[in-house]
C-alpha cells in the first residue's frame, strides 16, 4: 500500500466514534457522500473493509477495530503535540486496556492492576469487565491488551493467545456477622444445610467447590449463583448466606463487606491468569502486572 492518508484516517476515526455517516459528516462540515468517498478511499488504500452495515448503523469489522485503536493513539498524540506547541505542559500517558472477567473478584483485580499505574512513565488504565468469551474476542481483535481471569483460555476457543499463570491462593468461606456465629463452629461440617452464595455454574471455582462438597458429604442450601463477584459479596453482606473469597483478600473483604471468616477450604485453590496475544509479554504495563503478581501478591 502507499503512504497512509491521515486525512482519510481522521474521517474514519470520526465515523467510528459516531457510528453514522450523517452525524460524523455534520461534525466535520462535509456531506455524507463526500465522507463516504473518503472512507472508501482509505479502505482501497489498505485493501481491507473497515465497516459493515447493520440497519442504518455502521459497525466496525475486526480490522476496523484494530485500525481504530491505532487511530485513537495517533490523534491523542496529535492533541498532545498541539498542547506542547501552545506552551502548555504535557505528560503523555501510555494507555493499557485491561479486560477483567466478571467472575474475577474485583479486589483481586485491583491488586493485580495497581502496579501498572505506579510505573515511572504515566499510564492510563482502561478496564472492561464482562464475560470471558467476550473479552477473548476483543483480545483477538486487539481491542484489549490483556485479559485477567480465574481460568485459562477454554479449550473450545480457537484464538491465538497465551496463558500466563500469575499465582494461586486458598479459598475462605465468609459470612456477615449476623450469621457467622451460627456456622463458625464445627467447620466444615457446619456448612451442611447452610445458606450458600456461590459463583455461577461452570466457573473454575464452582467446579472445585462442588467436588469439595461431594467429597466431604456436605449439602449446603444454595441460595444464589452469581456471575459477578461483587454482587455475590453484596448479598453476603446483607446476610443472605455464606460465600467464598480468595484468601489473599480475606482481610479487605472483611473490612469492606463487614464479614467474618468461617474457615479455609482444604484442597481448593483459586488460580489467576493474564491472557495475552504475546507469548512473552513486552508491554510495560502488562509486564508490571505479571511481575508484581508473581513477586509480591502470590509470593
Amino acid at each position: 500500500m502507499e503512504d497512509l492518508n491521515y486525512h482519510h484516517l481522521k474521517y474514519f476515526w470520526a465515523v467510528a466514534r459516531s457510528e453514522t455517516l450523517t452525524s460524523a459528516a455534520q461534525h466535520l462540515g462535509l456531506t455524507p457522500q463526500t465522507l463516504s468517498a473518503q472512507i472508501k478511499g482509505l479502505e482501497h488504500d489498505i485493501g481491507q473493509q473497515l465497516f459493515a452495515r447493520s440497519g442504518r448503523r455502521l459497525v466496525l469489522t475486526d480490522v476496523g477495530h484494530a485500525v481504530l485503536k491505532y487511530a485513537e493513539e495517533i490523534f491523542a498524540i496529535g492533541d498532545e503535540l498541539t498542547e506542547m506547541l501552545a506552551g502548555r505542559s504535557v505528560a503523555r500517558a501510555m494507555q493499557v486496556v485491561v479486560g477483567v472477567a466478571d467472575v474475577l473478584p474485583k479486589l483481586v483485580a485491583h491488586r493485580l492492576i495497581e502496579p501498572a499505574i505506579h510505573l515511572d512513565e504515566p499510564v492510563r488504565v482502561v478496564c472492561r469487565a464482562t464475560g470471558l468469551p467476550s473479552l477473548l474476542a476483543d483480545l483477538a481483535t486487539h481491542r484489549i491488551d490483556v485479559v485477567l481471569s480465574d481460568a485459562p483460555i477454554p479449550s473450545p476457543v480457537r484464538i491465538r493467545a497465551f496463558n500466563h499463570l500469575l499465582g494461586e491462593c486458598g479459598v475462605t468461606f465468609m459470612a456477615s456477622t449476623s450469621i457467622a456465629r451460627e456456622y463458625g463452629r464445627g467447620f466444615p461440617g457446619s456448612l451442611d444445610g447452610a445458606p450458600m452464595l456461590l459463583p455461577a455454574d461452570g466457573t473454575a471455582l464452582r467446579r472445585q467447590l462442588d467436588d469439595w462438597f461431594t467429597d466431604n458429604e456436605i449439602r449446603p442450601k444454595l441460595v444464589g449463583e452469581f456471575e459477578d463477584s461483587a454482587l455475590l459479596k453484596a448479598f453476603g453482606q446483607a446476610g443472605a448466606g455464606l460465600f467464598p473469597v480468595p484468601s489473599i483478600v480475606e482481610e479487605e473483604v472483611g473490612r469492606q463487606y463487614h464479614a467474618r471468616p468461617i474457615g479455609v477450604v482444604d484442597g481448593v485453590v483459586e488460580r489467576f491468569y493474564a491472557i495475552s496475544v504475546e507469548r512473552r509479554v513486552t508491554d510495560p504495563a502488562v509486564a508490571a502486572i505479571c511481575t508484581a503478581a508473581r513477586t509480591m501478591l502470590f509470593d
